[in-house]
């Protein structure tokens, strides 16, 4: 996927789909706290047990701060972006 903002900031129309998927991916409270036991150091396996999320489920939030910009995936290795970042100001 490895989509940026560089991408999106050629015009006001492609900002706006940019806002608009990262709106989506972090107003969902467990998105949100996906993020945080990532920011925390917890493995996608601890994730999903402390969630009690199963794998199906994981996936599709996943996907969707992937498509948020909110996290970059590497086979296993996930890794939250500078977008994704905004769970240590949130919910506080």
């Amino acid at each position: 996927m490895k989509e940026s903002w560089s991408e999106y900031s050629s015009s006001i129309e492609k900002s706006r789909e940019f806002h608009k998927r990262y709106q989506i991916a972090v107003n969902h409270p467990l998105r949100r706290k996906i993020l945080k036991l990532l920011h925390n150091g917890k493995s996608p396996e601890e994730i999903r047990a402390e969630l009690n999320l199963d794998e199906k489920g994981f996936e599709y939030h996943l996907q969707l701060l992937e498509w948020g910009f909110c996290i970059e995936r590497d086979d296993q290795e996930i890794k939250i972006t500078k977008e994704g970042s905004i769970v240590e100001y949130i919910d506080r």
